[in-house]
């Protein structure tokens, strides 16, 4: 609806309405492949009977060169269909990439990299799904699905004890309490309150060490904020349960993938 709304005026105007071809969609970086059904079902919206030939599946290393799927069918169809698919294709397989590196990097520890929120709205599901792919591991889903107290709700509550407190009295017996603090008095702070999950926000690797003494087990420790490539593995040593990347989501570089239209077939050039 977004990219053809009344219609794709370039090709109906230079391609032929008979015009069969493919289109070899190919990778032009290494990378994780993520998002070859999206792909796919771009071109099905389009046209149900194209045929769509993937020869690569999520989670494969690709490498430069590499081809990833064959599309046959209508050219109108393969030429209208290609910036969305590859868009989507660029964006989830860059995901699973950046999620790759970082796990990569984390191999030996017990630290598990998970993502955020901070996904392009409408597209959640699908990056969440490439974070996997990379060996990632998804945070909560959305507002619904788990309690995450943050700052602005320590101050409007009274307090991290209140927070909890409140949270606990809300929630579902089954939905885990998170507390996100920003130094050790609030780690011992959410750690009397009873948080099941403390999350240290942009706290130096030594701190974090000294937090993940101080809870000694009695909750699961996160750290989210200013994590990167470089600095990633130090926060492992540190002993944390979890590593949140909000870079994973929401300024990842897409990985470059293009198509290339290969055979042209016209029954009739009489338009």
């Amino acid at each position: 609806m977004e990219d053809v709304g009344t219609g794709d005026v370039t090709t109906l105007s230079t391609v032929p309405a008979d015009a069969t071809t493919e289109g070899y969609i190919y990778a032009k970086e290494n990378g994780v492949l993520a998002g070859i059904f999206v792909a796919q079902r771009v071109f099905q919206i389009l046209d149900p009977g194209i045929t769509f030939e993937d020869r690569k599946v999520d989670g494969d290393q690709i490498v430069d060169a590499d081809i990833l799927a064959v599309v046959l069918g209508p050219a109108r169809t393969i030429l209208t269909g290609e910036r969305v698919a590859l868009n989507l294709l660029q964006r989830m397989s860059g995901i699973a990439t950046r999620t790759a590196r970082l796990n990569e990097l984390l191999k030996g520890y017990k630290t598990e990299v998970v993502d955020t929120r901070k996904t392009l709205p409408g597209l959640r599901m699908l990056e969440k799904y490439a974070v996997r792919v990379g060996g990632g591991k998804n945070h909560r889903f959305g507002l619904y699905d788990g309690v995450l107290i943050k700052d602005n709700h320590i101050k409007i509550a009274g307090g991290v004890k209140s927070a909890v407190a409140l949270a606990k009295a809300e929630a579902p017996h089954t939905m885990k309490i998170e507390v996100e603090v920003e130094n050790l008095v609030g780690v011992n702070e959410a750690l009397k309150a009873g948080a099941d999950i403390i999350m240290l926000d942009n706290m130096d690797p030594a701190d974090v060490q000294e937090a993940v003494k101080i809870v000694n087990r009695r909750a699961l420790v996160e750290v989210s904020g200013g994590i990167s490539e470089d600095n990633v593995v130090e926060y492992a040593k540190a002993g944390v349960d979890l590593i949140s990347v909000g870079a994973l989501t929401h300024s990842v570089k897409a990985l470059d993938i293009s198509l290339d239209i290969q055979k042209i077939k016209v029954r009739s050039v009489t338009r």
